[in-house]
């Protein structure tokens, strides 16, 4: 068994432009399996840089504060297709399976306070169609189009392809 405080688990913000609270509870309290982190967003604030999709986690949110704005897009969505976006309010939930992409924000006056849930806990495929924190930005495949990248397992770029192995960096 594990115990822990919430507020006693170390803030450990991904980007501070992002978010800048984001507490891994899931590490501090020793799982394996299951990866859950406490985010606190300011107004503005997002819970990701960019739309994406983990192509080996499910993901659940639960909203216990505030109300978060969810953008979705289908995995075979190109650069036309608008994002769709889902409210989650204070004691609600949403999940979102292998692949589906995604990316949540504050859009609110208020702050939001919310769980993310992950299973497993490891996650190697995240895939990127856009980066929402740089003007929703296409990630798209240069050589074959696939509508996005994943990130790269190594040093040498940013992103490769999961259709031909292609790279891309960004400027």
């Amino acid at each position: 068994m594990e115990h822990v405080t919430i507020d006693e688990v170390e803030s450990d913000p991904l980007d501070e432009k992002i978010h800048t609270d984001r507490r891994a509870l899931g590490e501090a309290l020793g799982a394996d399996h299951l990866a859950i982190t406490r985010y606190v967003l300011e107004p503005g604030d997002r819970f990701s840089g960019s739309i994406h999709a983990h192509f080996d986690q499910e993901e659940v949110f639960v909203v216990l504060e505030g109300v978060a704005t969810f953008e979705t897009l289908p995995a075979d969505a190109d650069e036309t297709v608008s994002p769709t976006e889902v409210t989650v309010h204070e004691n609600e939930t949403i999940r979102f399976a292998p692949g589906e992409f995604q990316s949540g924000h504050n859009d609110g006056d208020e702050r939001v306070v919310a769980l993310a849930l992950g299973a497993p806990r490891g996650t190697e495929d995240i895939r990127i169609s856009r980066i929402s924190a740089f003007g929703d930005r296409d990630v798209s495949c240069p050589e074959c189009e696939t509508n996005h990248m994943r990130i790269s397992r190594n040093d040498s770029a940013d992103f490769e392809c999961p259709s031909c192995a292609a790279t891309l960096e960004l400027e």
